[in-house]
């Protein structure tokens, strides 16, 4: 059975760039999973960073700008514990990113060439275009 995603999770989808609307489309073929963020506001990324799920300040993040350049994700159903669900869900965004030639990062591979750094602060959920804006 395909999986579609949800009215909230498309709603969501629908504030992020096109290339992560692509990049998301694709992997519903392949594994359930919602949009737990695309764009925040000020208001929404001030709160964030305050409760400590976020590094940086608005407007600094690349969830702030419009179409927003980052999303969160979860796979479905939602178990915030299942560490491997996640790293299997963005080894599906990456390599779909990676297919069509978008250069990605992830909430756990900060540095530019995509090692993990930072042991710290695991950000999961996060999934980014790391290319020039366009």
């Amino acid at each position: 059975m395909p999986y579609k995603f949800g009215e909230t999770s498309q709603k969501r989808l629908d504030t992020c760039h096109p290339k992560l609307q692509e990049i998301a489309n694709e992997a519903i073929k392949y594994i359930d999973f919602s949009i737990s963020c695309g764009h925040r506001s000020e208001a929404e990324q001030t709160a964030v960073f305050r409760a400590g799920k976020s590094k940086v300040e608005y407007p600094n993040s690349k969830h702030n700008p419009s179409p927003s350049r980052a999303m969160d994700v979860v796979p479905y159903p939602v178990d915030w514990e299942d560490i491997k669900r996640f790293a299997y869900l963005m080894g599906i965004l990456k390599g779909i990113a990676m297919a069509k030639g978008y250069k990605v990062r992830t909430g756990v591979d900060w540095d530019s060439d995509g090692d993990i750094t930072d042991h710290k602060f695991m950000d999961w959920p996060h999934i980014e275009l790391a290319d020039e804006e366009e």
